[in-house]
């Protein structure tokens, strides 16, 4: 098997394809890195369901404050510009369609994009989706950032979710760490591989029928 993107190689793939101008949302978990890994020189407005925008990069350590912090609670900076406001306030925005992009992690996508991402966290406990259905639904594209597989072996990327469900047929892209794919009326179709990992190895390890991009 090719070697596997680090997450910083993913956050840094995923950064590549958000546009210029664009209002994004950074989902708790390995979406958070994407803030470090903006090509220089493009002016992305970066969004926290607790109340903030126009975040910047991580801080540097022993620079963290912990009273300026994102939805995960880890302390963030902010650009000149940025600013404070109500949770209700940052859920109008979202739920009113003023987000560009939302990257959220992901436990399972199927190959009709449809999104799990959130499970119960204690035994018989069922904790709160939180902002996540209102980020997949309410963003204009919705990308997810996810390993492809999981500790077992077991792909994510499957042909019916088996979790709870956080969104229908809202995942337009998946970033993993072997692969790009896309989300399309076909199926799931590969736009990206790791170095060194071909077609067939990666249909493998991928839980639907992939087609080749293109």
């Amino acid at each position: 098997m090719a070697s596997k993107w680090t997450r910083d190689q993913m956050a840094r793939r995923v950064a590549q394809d958000i546009p210029d101008g664009a209002v994004v949302n950074l989902g708790i978990g390995l979406p958070t890195a994407v803030a470090n890994h903006l090509p220089e020189g493009r002016e992305v407005v970066l969004h926290s369901e607790n109340g903030v925008i126009g975040m910047g990069p991580a801080p540097a350590a022993g620079e963290e404050d912990y009273d300026l912090i994102n939805a995960g609670k880890q302390p963030v900076t902010l650009l000149p510009g940025g600013c404070f406001f109500h949770h209700a306030d940052s859920f109008a925005m979202m739920r009113g369609g003023h987000l560009d992009v939302c990257v959220l992690g992901a436990f399972q996508v199927s190959a009709r994009g449809d999104l799990a991402n959130w499970h119960t966290g204690a035994k018989d406990a069922i904790p709160a989706v939180g902002g996540a259905m209102d980020l997949a639904i309410g963003a204009k594209k919705t990308y997810v950032m996810m390993e492809h597989t999981t500790k077992a072996g077991d792909s994510k990327i499957v042909p019916e979710c088996t979790y709870p469900l956080t969104g229908i047929g809202c995942v337009s892209r998946i970033y993993t760490d072997l692969a790009v794919l896309d989300i399309t009326p076909d199926g799931v179709a590969v736009v990206e591989t790791v170095d060194g990992l071909s077609f067939d190895d990666l249909q493998k390890v991928t839980g639907v029928p992939l087609l080749r991009a293109g």
